[in-house]
């Protein structure tokens, strides 16, 4: 049963071209490391524990990685191409860690549209608040595709 407005999709293979780009700014907070790490039952000390990163090369904890990829992930299902995204390849190199309460800029850039294969490339560079590169992403994703009214109407059954 669809209740309430029409379900909002992203965008199209046909409506994405090479170049189109999206820029975000996020900020690592407690409530989200606090869920990740509830989430996951991931109790590495180098996420949590003051004493122990003190004694490593970090000196302070760290974001875990696969909340840097949650933010990405999170930015194609909701912006480009939008909802009914569905990534298919993940490539990432983290290349400087991230602390608690730093904020990020997240530049995504699609450099590749492949209609045969209904595949979108997008390239994603992260920086922080001193510019420094923290990581480079790219990733695969399937655009939506538009359901047609009587498949939505089978589905909502």
């Amino acid at each position: 049963m669809n209740i309430g407005k029409p379900r909002k999709i992203g965008k199209s293979i046909e409506d994405i071209e090479e170049g189109d780009s999206l820029s975000l700014t996020e900020s690592i907070e407690d409530n989200q490391l606090l869920l990740y790490l509830g989430l996951t039952n991931d109790a590495n000390p180098l996420y949590i524990q003051h004493d122990y990163t003190q004694k490593t090369e970090y000196q302070r904890p760290i974001v875990p990685s696969i909340m840097l990829m949650g933010i990405i992930t999170s930015a194609v299902s909701k912006h480009l191409p939008g909802p009914g995204s569905h990534v298919v390849n993940f490539s990432v190199n983290f290349i400087e860690p991230v602390y608690h309460y730093e904020t990020l800029t997240f530049e995504f850039e699609v450099i590749k549209v492949d209609k045969m294969k209904d595949v979108v490339t997008i390239s994603v560079e992260a920086i922080n608040t001193e510019d420094h590169r923290i990581l480079d992403a790219v990733v695969m994703v399937q655009p939506p595709k538009a359901v047609a009214e009587n498949e939505e109407e089978q589905q909502d059954e």
